[in-house]
């Protein structure tokens, strides 16, 4: 396969290491962590010296564990157990399970001593991965009873912790969070996950943009017309009403994924690709992005429901919880000054589609202006994420015949066709980023808050309306008609991915 277009970072074994996965039993650990560790393993990316705990309240035996594992990997992971038997018993052979109340102090004894025990029998060195992969209530609990066990034997090289998300679910509990973590774990062992920062077609932003030449001075508000991000889903919340009717669409996706894309598309060229220097760069995008007042929420946010969403399981009969949202974001710096950013996401829309569409401004003398009216469009550059990672450039081109015809044209970058494969799953990358200490592709604690402090405005705003009238849009559309006034305001119209 193909390796991950990430310049300057490494792409070296990662050292010996325990990781530890706190919700073992959890949906997460099974649709994604287990298949994504298998695959790692297959393709002889994990060290030698490797294993895995999980940790749970429920009893269960090793055994019984690793055949949860298999069930996982053989319904999730690339690489199947049935076709690869011997790599699976040899991976089986590194999976342990040990059963604990997040809350009991002999649970963490206990495991301490369990993890001494492997150290020496795997030689990991007494390095440890600690993943919660648990529901958010539980982050600070564990982190504090990790902090008390010393779970990290003394003079032990390194100790790091992953966060799920949603890492809080406002800005003042995303505060005490980062507080109650940061009086445990330095920052720089804490690794805040989004998901989408380790999908292929994210980080290739950094390549396509900077090592290219032909595209950096047409990279802003001179060549730029607006952006517009979707982020869309064909599907509804399945099996996740009870969080989601908590949580809605701004919080799920615009506070973290989203606003991740905008700060990756508009950001200026790090000095490296290191962390810190990467995330400064990032940060100054969130931080120019211009706060919204209630006036500027009125106008520039749009929030709809799909129209079966209030009969779905665990979702309250009357539910306000907003299934989309679009709204209007304007980056008040040098390089972007004017230029609209569009965002918009939601579950049961037309098809399921991530993509960063860079839309160019026409040109400025009509000497094409009858084939404009004929479905002519100005440049568009668009990096789809998810399905079918890939970059597209749509250009103008003539026609065949002795007219002078224009027509829109594609020219299409696709991972699998050009090299042989699909890229691999977002937590693969973000997995061994983690054990080999590399936060490039993680959140860091500024960034977390300024985010939050971004859509608190539309929380509060929203909390002082009335209900709005939902339902207001039919699943199988692109979200509700005053989506498309959000733009048709300003002269322009969404592109569907």
């Amino acid at each position: 396969m193909f390796p991950p277009l990430r310049v300057g970072l490494s792409a070296t074994l990662p050292p010996p290491n325990i990781l530890v996965i706190f919700g073992a039993t959890g949906d997460l650990t099974a649709r994604k962590l287990l298949p994504a560790l298998f695959d790692l393993f297959c393709a002889r990316k994990l060290p030698a010296q490797f294993c895995i705990v999980g940790f749970a309240r429920r009893e269960k035996s090793d055994d019984e564990f690793r055949a949860d594992a298999r069930a996982s990997a053989q319904r999730f992971a690339r690489a199947k157990p049935d076709d690869a038997r011997a790599r699976w018993d040899e991976f089986a052979q590194r999976i342990f399970y040990h059963t604990g109340s997040f809350d009991s102090f002999d649970a963490y004894t206990r495991l301490a001593e369990r993890l001494r025990e492997l150290d020496t029998t795997y030689g990991t060195q007494g390095n440890r991965l600690f993943y919660l992969a648990t529901a958010p209530e539980h982050y600070a609990l564990i982190a504090e009873r990790l902090g008390a066990a010393h779970l990290a034997p003394p003079g032990g090289p390194w100790e790091r912790l992953i966060v799920e998300k949603p890492f809080g679910n406002d800005l003042a509990s995303a505060h005490a969070l980062n507080r109650q973590l940061l009086a445990i774990f330095d920052e720089s062992q804490i690794y805040r996950i989004d998901h989408y920062l380790g999908k292929e077609t994210v980080q290739n932003i950094f390549a396509f943009r900077f090592a290219n030449t032909i595209l950096e001075p047409l990279w802003n508000r001179n060549y730029v017309d607006h952006v517009q991000i979707t982020a869309a889903e064909s599907i509804g919340i399945e099996n996740r009403g009870e969080y989601y009717d908590k949580a809605g669409a701004l919080r799920d996706m615009v506070q973290s994924h989203l606003l991740q894309l905008v700060a990756l598309t508009a950001m200026e060229p790090p000095v490296s690709f290191d962390a810190t220097a990467v995330r400064d760069e990032k940060i100054k995008v969130l931080r120019a992005i211009c706060p919204l007042c209630d006036r500027d929420v009125d106008d520039v946010v749009v929030r709809g429901q799909y129209d079966a969403y209030r009969t779905e399981p665990r979702v309250a009969p009357d539910s306000n919880t907003e299934t989309f949202v679009a709204l209007k974001l304007m980056i008040e710096n040098w390089r972007w000054a004017g230029v609209p950013f569009y965002v918009r996401t939601g579950k049961r829309l037309a098809k399921r589609a991530t993509e960063i569409q860079i839309h160019f401004k026409p040109v400025p003398h009509p000497l094409f202006a009858h084939d404009v009216g004929n479905g002519i469009t100005p440049n568009v550059i668009a990096l789809r994420i998810q399905p079918d990672e890939g970059i597209y450039w749509e250009f103008a081109a003539k026609r065949p015949g002795q007219a002078i015809q224009l027509s829109n044209v594609r020219m299409d970058f696709c991972y699998a066709d050009s090299f042989g494969a699909a890229p691999g799953d977002a937590y693969e990358t973000l997995l061994l980023d983690a054990m080999r200490g590399d936060a490039t592709l993680f959140n860091r604690n500024d960034e977390v808050e300024v985010a939050w402090s971004l859509v608190m405005p539309i929380l509060e705003r929203w909390a002082q309306l009335p209900p709005p009238r939902f339902p207001n849009y039919a699943a199988g559309t692109w979200g509700p008609i005053t989506a498309d006034e959000l733009l048709a305001r300003d002269g322009r119209a969404w592109r569907a991915p």
